[in-house]
């Protein structure tokens, strides 16, 4: 039997069931369709399906039934009706726009983004006559200022990277719809496990599938979820022309991590919220950046829009980049790399690597202190991941 509605599921069900339509078969576990292409049974039925006459699959750059699987399940678990996997989260960004977006067109994005998108929209789109307004990620009203008539998209992400901001994602999303623009959400530090955006307003989110959705850092992929016209038909074309597709091999990757998401999300954010209480305790620590601290200024927010407060941590050193160095080149078991959402808890320094190669002004903008370090918190003993920590701190 397939289900087509797996509304009356619970997300953790969807998780682990929506999307697979299993072959011939009867297998348990979803099959990787490692196929660059397929066949018809006959000329006329060939050009039925390339002339999008006729459903099933045709190259795997856009059809691929591994793919379509995992677009399924993250569809189902977001609540979205559509979604189109894209290479990248990169690429994901890139096809939204190229594919909602023409010359003379004008973004509204919050500052604290992604540093790559931040380039993105600088230094790429507008070279394509695409402008952008850059604005504070927690002030609606500023969202509202900075409007033109030829916006077409606001774009943010809640919780921002590093600095842990909340958007409140019902009244941009109100201020968008009053205007005809497209609310676009980035849900990659939540995921769908502790945030939905589309139950607040947002017409499009999107995701890096190498982060929380794989859960150890194994493949690269990205996600579009919305609705069928401007997914389904406006972003899956711009993705069947482009082709910044999905592997099939990524997508299974990311169908096993999807499994186990809302387990691994309880631990990450039971462990962020333990190290960022000790953070603020530690007379090192200027500073802590986490949304379940009850003095981040966003607290209230976090706690109505989101199930739980998340895996990332942030924290400001006294004395800077020399001690926020010092910090990281102490520990002995965590990763130090710039990804996140790994099982293995991850260090970085954001000021020298994710958001390097801004220019300085744009990184005071953003609130970007070179004494900031970012923490993933994995899924090791929190007591060890304090004590790595530590041994640079209780130095300095």
């Amino acid at each position: 039997m397939t289900i087509d509605d797996w509304s009356e599921f619970d997300p953790a069900t969807r998780a682990v069931r929506a999307g697979h339509v299993r072959t011939q078969e009867w297998e348990n576990s979803e099959p990787i369709f490692a196929t660059s292409s397929f066949c018809f049974s006959s000329a006329g039925e060939a050009a039925e399906s390339f002339a999008g006459n006729r459903s099933g699959n045709v190259y795997s750059r856009f059809t691929n039934p591994t793919v379509r699987a995992f677009e399924r399940r993250l569809a189902a678990l977001e609540g979205g009706s559509c979604c189109v996997a894209t290479g990248s989260g990169m690429a994901a960004i890139l096809s939204t726009c190229l594919a909602l977006l023409s010359s003379g067109d004008h973004i509204i994005s919050s500052t604290g983004v992604f540093g790559a998108t931040t380039s993105l929209f600088n230094n790429y789109l507008s070279k394509l006559g695409i402008d952008t307004t850059w604005v504070s990620p927690t002030d609606p009203r500023r969202w509202r200022e900075a409007l033109r008539p030829e916006t077409k998209i606001l774009y943010l992400e809640t919780p921002t990277n590093p600095l842990t901001e909340i958007a409140d994602i019902r009244a941009i999303a109100d201020i968008a719809h009053a205007h005809g623009a497209l609310l676009v959400v980035d849900n990659c530090f939540c995921t769908p496990a502790l945030q939905r955006p589309f139950e607040f307003g947002a017409d499009i989110v999107i995701h890096s599938a190498t982060k929380y959705l794989d859960g150890q850092g194994r493949c690269i992929g990205g996600a579009v979820v919305g609705d069928e016209e401007t997914v389904g038909e406006k972003v899956f074309g711009f993705l069947r022309t482009a082709g910044p597709c999905m592997s099939p091999f990524n997508a299974w990757v990311f169908l096993k991590g999807l499994e186990t998401l809302e387990l691994r999300m309880q631990a990450h954010c039971a462990h962020a919220f333990e190290l960022a209480q000790w953070l603020a305790s530690h007379s090192a620590v200027a500073r802590v950046h986490y949304p379940g601290l009850e003095d981040h200024p966003q607290h209230e927010l976090a706690r109505r829009q989101q199930s739980a407060f998340g895996g990332i941590v942030s924290f400001e050193v006294v004395g800077g980049q020399p001690a926020a160095w010092h910090v990281i080149d102490h520990t002995r078991l965590l990763s130090i790399t710039a990804n996140l959402g790994d099982a293995k808890t991850t260090v970085t320094h954001p000021a020298s690597t994710t958001h390097g190669r801004l220019a300085p002004e744009q990184r005071a903008a953003a609130g970007i202190d070179d004494g900031l370090i970012r923490v993933s918190a994995g899924l090791e003993s929190v007591r060890d991941i304090r004590a790595d920590l530590a041994r640079g701190l209780d130095s300095l």
